[in-house]
This record gives C-alpha cells, structure tokens and sequence, in this order.
C-alpha cells in the first residue's frame, strides 16, 4: 500500500512521509515533517517543525504537532520534537518542539494523549503515558514510563513524575511525585501509592506492599524527609528491594522537592 494523501490536504514536498501513512483531508505537514511507517494524520491536523515521528502513531483532528516554544527565551532557529511508535495524539492536542535548535522534545512509544492536553517545549516523556483530556505537561517536564496524569491537572515546569505514578484530576503539581505514589489537591500532595496502576502494571502483593512501606515513612511517618531517607536507606526491612531503590534514588535527586 502506498502512501495515500487526500487532494486537499498541504504536504510540503520537502516532508518525509514513510510506507502506508494516510494523510487525510485539509491537513497540513511542514517540510521538515518526518512521519514513520503506517501513520494516520486525520483530517484538519497539523505536522509542523522539525519533527521526527516514528511507525503507527495517530495524530486526529485538529491536532498540532511540532508547534513553536511558548518559551520566550525562543531566539529563532529549528529547535526539534522526536516521537516513538504507537502513540495516539486526539482532538485539539498539542505538543511543541524544544527551544534550543539544539535540543528536543522527546516523546516515548505506546502513550495516550486525550483531548486538548498539551506537551511543552523540552519535556521528556516516557512510555505508555495516559494523559487525560485538558492536562498538560509545562516546559522541561521529565515523566517516567507508565504514568497517569488525570482530566484538567497542570504540571509545573521542571517537575518530574515517576515510573507508575498518577497525578488526579484537577490538581496543581509544582513538586516532584515519586515512582508509584499518587499525588490529588492543589498544590498536590502524594496522598498514596498508586496502587491501581501498580496493580495493572502486573505487580505482585509483595511489591505494592513494599511501595506502601516507604510511602509511609516518607510521608506519613514522624520523620522529615532527609531522616525518612536515612532511615530507608539503613533499617527499613525491604532496603534492599528494587522498588525501595527506585524510590530513593528518585527522592535524592530532586531538585523541586517532593510534592
């Protein structure tokens, strides 16, 4: 099957538009468009700057993909966005490129992104992301595979969401949110792990019980945050479990702070 492109649509001759994609009515792809294997650009969708998108992602209606920073440190240039396979971009999305020319936007495989949710210049976005409809990611968010970002949540700039955690619908994230854990208000705090997601992500009993573990001296327990770590670190029963690992590693690294 060739490439199929309706008589409507404005595919730059210069764009890169590999086997079987199916550019539909009143479209738009910009010269520097690269667009993988088996992709479908529903009709009034927009590819534009320099994006490279690989195999059987689907951008729908009236979607933006590759649009200019809102970064106003923007000084011009061909600043990038990079896209794995798979992913699913709905209605009225957006998703820019970086700021820098030298630099990207990297968007992972196998993520959802529902109506009018919004990636910002120069996050990093790992896979199989759900990001639900009216959410979005502020510049230079860094977001862990497997993450759920709920209807209408803002994620400050520079924030980091890890591995299999989940920020509610509605909430206002300006603090980093650990692997596993949930984060619900405004500004959110981590209320819990995220124990559904852990759940069907296929993690055992023993395992959501080791996150429960640590989230409980983290934030429920007497101890503030550097004791707390202390004391994972060196006495907890599971230290030496992965997930407690992960969990500390990520709490040390943090430069925002933990929500």
């Amino acid at each position: 099957m060739s490439v199929e492109i309706h008589s409507s649509a404005i595919v730059d001759p210069k764009a890169q538009l590999g086997e079987n994609v199916e550019v539909e009515a009143f479209c738009m792809i910009g010269p520097n468009a690269c667009i993988g294997d088996g992709s479908k650009i529903f009709h009034h969708a927009t590819v534009e700057g320099r994006v490279v998108m690989g195999a059987g992602n689907q951008v729908h209606s009236y979607a933006t993909i590759g649009g200019l920073t809102h970064d106003l440190k923007y000084k011009g240039g061909n600043p990038g966005l990079k896209i794995g396979d798979d992913n699913v971009f709905r209605e009225y999305v957006t998703a820019h490129v970086a700021t820098d020319p030298a630099d990207e936007t990297i968007i992972g495989s196998q993520n959802v992104f529902l109506a009018y949710s919004h990636v910002a210049h120069d996050c990093i976005v790992g896979d199989s992301l759900v990001m639900s409809s009216h959410s979005a990611l502020g510049g230079h968010v860094r977001v862990g595979d497997c993450v759920n970002v709920g209807w209408g949540a803002g994620v400050h700039q520079f924030c980091r969401l890890g591995r299999h955690s989940m920020v509610s619908a509605c909430s206002k994230l300006v603090q980093d949110v650990p692997p596993f854990m949930l984060a619900d208000g405004s500004p959110a705090e981590v209320r819990s792990i995220n124990k559904v997601g852990m759940e069907r992500s296929g993690f055992s009993n023993d395992e959501i019980e080791v996150a429960r573990g640590v989230f409980k001296k983290l934030f429920k327990g007497d101890m503030n945050r550097s004791q707390a770590i202390e004391y994972l670190e060196k006495e907890f029963s599971w230290k030496e479990n992965e997930i407690t690992k992960e969990i500390i590693a990520f709490a040390q690294s943090s430069e925002r702070g933990l929500a």
